[in-house]
């Protein structure tokens, strides 16, 4: 591949390098444990349970006696309930009751900004030439763009003045969500008019950039699926936080999305975010969701050796590590503009460091890019642009490619999804390399085969293989 002779030059264009990761699975950022148990500074605890039939009256009425009902989500027989001193234990001795756990965290990470003035710009990214989507000098190398395909990201919404990024026809306003609450302080699940399109942390804007591709300051640039059309669900709050139970709400409506107006389109969500455990919401939305036909993608976590987050280590959802490139940061500044060599070879690609590794009994499925990808990340209502690396990043590839594949074949499955994406995968045996940083130095990243799932997508191999 020949590095593009278009490569445009920006002057006017802010942009942001983040050299920390964006955690997707971080520490609990709250008041300590209680904060991470969804309990409130008074000992207000919020609990979630699924029951093992439907949520009748009856036994809202027996819940009723041991705290307040605050949310029923009748497709998962599921409740929440709020209550001062209420542990799981309380609800689990009801005999209708057969999960419950503390209303989990969720998040999508900090960031950690530094200044760069000097950038060039092109039509495409390191990351896009690595999945192959693109080629420079040749733009789309494939001859599929997610047409008919719809992507909910489930995330933080979209900054205000999203329309400067992505074009409207390519956002389903029609059925963008906002959920808010959860939590021991804040009680009922709520759903907030239009709070979608006022995000404040640009966390969604950024990974939604990876999927559609997003407007430079008047130049286009390319993403993993440019024609499908994304549903911005949000579920985390302004600082890039929230509860489980919203989320399983957020998934909750895409699928019946799917089960509804949407029948007759492929569904995949995305979920950049995660915490320490499953919850019993979350794990029952999922399974609703995939048995109306939706495919769940998630990040795969940034704790490094302490573990996957979750949902995406749960083992239906398509969990995603975060790869790099060997190729970051030669040749100064520019060197998103390089030239990813193609097919692509695993001696030019590396686990990152702060990528989390499957501990047992957790599933890791694929590798994708997740180090220094670049797209709009807003601050103070400014347009502007960074580097942001993390799991978080790595996700919306693999959303975007299952929608190529899903564009190709309408009628795949999650698990179809997920054996073909692992069975076509270009392995990535437990390494070392030595990766260059923003400063020029090169220090060494290591491996093993607890972090890299069945390796590096290998998206012409998997269309290759759909009939």
């Amino acid at each position: 591949m020949a590095k593009s002779s278009k490569a445009i030059a920006l002057a006017s264009a802010i942009v942001i390098l983040i050299v920390g990761i964006l955690a997707c699975s971080n520490p609990v950022a709250g008041p300590g444990d209680m904060a991470a148990k969804g309990l409130s500074s008074n000992g207000v605890a919020r609990l979630n349970a699924v029951l093992d039939g439907p949520v009748t009256a009856d036994r809202i009425a027996t819940i009723s006696s041991i705290g307040a009902v605050k949310g029923v989500i009748p497709e998962i027989n599921a409740v929440t309930v709020q209550g001062k001193g209420l542990t799981p234990a309380s609800l689990l001795a009801l005999p209708f009751v057969v999960s419950a756990n503390y209303d989990a965290e969720r998040h999508a990470g900090p960031v950690s900004p530094l200044a760069d003035e000097s950038m060039e710009h092109g039509l495409s990214t390191w990351d896009l030439d690595a999945v192959d989507v693109t080629d420079y000098g040749a733009g789309r190398t494939i001859a599929y763009d997610g047409t008919g395909v719809y992507v909910a990201v489930l995330d933080t919404g979209l900054v205000d003045g999203w329309q400067n990024y992505f074009p409207v026809e390519r956002i389903a306003t029609q059925y963008a969500k906002a959920f808010g609450g959860g939590g021991g302080d804040n009680g009922n699940v709520s759903e907030p008019t239009n709070k979608w399109e006022h995000d404040q942390d640009s966390h969604g804007t950024h990974v939604t950039s990876t999927i559609l591709g997003y407007n430079r300051l008047g130049i286009q640039i390319n993403g993993v699926a440019p024609d499908a059309v994304v549903i911005p669900v949000k579920v985390l709050n302004q600082n890039g936080s929230g509860w489980s139970s919203v989320i399983a709400e957020g998934i909750v409506y895409v699928a019946d999305l799917k089960a509804g107006v949407l029948a007759a389109s492929p569904v995949v969500i995305n979920m950049s975010l995660g915490g320490s455990a499953l919850d019993v919401l979350e794990k029952a939305a999922i399974d609703y969701a995939i048995s109306k036909g939706v495919i769940v993608v998630a990040s795969a976590g940034n704790e490094g050796n302490a573990g996957m987050g979750y949902p995406g280590a749960y083992a239906p959802v398509i969990s995603v590590a975060a790869s790099g490139w060997t190729g970051e940061w030669l040749g100064g500044r520019s060197w998103w503009l390089g030239d990813v060599p193609d097919p692509a070879k695993a001696d030019d690609f590396y686990i990152a460091d702060f990528s989390s590794r499957a501990l047992a009994g957790q599933d890791l499925d694929i590798a994708a890019p997740g180090s220094w990808i670049v797209g709009p990340y807003q601050k103070n209502g400014q347009v502007s642009f960074y580097y942001l690396g993390g799991t978080s990043m790595a996700s919306p590839h693999i959303a975007g490619v299952v929608a190529l594949l899903c564009q190709k074949h309408p009628a795949l499955t999650a698990p179809e999804a997920e054996d073909l994406l692992e069975s076509t995968a270009t392995p990535l045996p437990p390494g070392m390399r030595m990766v260059t940083g923003p400063d020029g130095t090169a220090a060494p990243v290591s491996w093993g085969a607890d972090a890299t799932g069945a390796g590096l997508v290998n998206l012409p191999a998997a269309l290759a293989s759909l009939p």
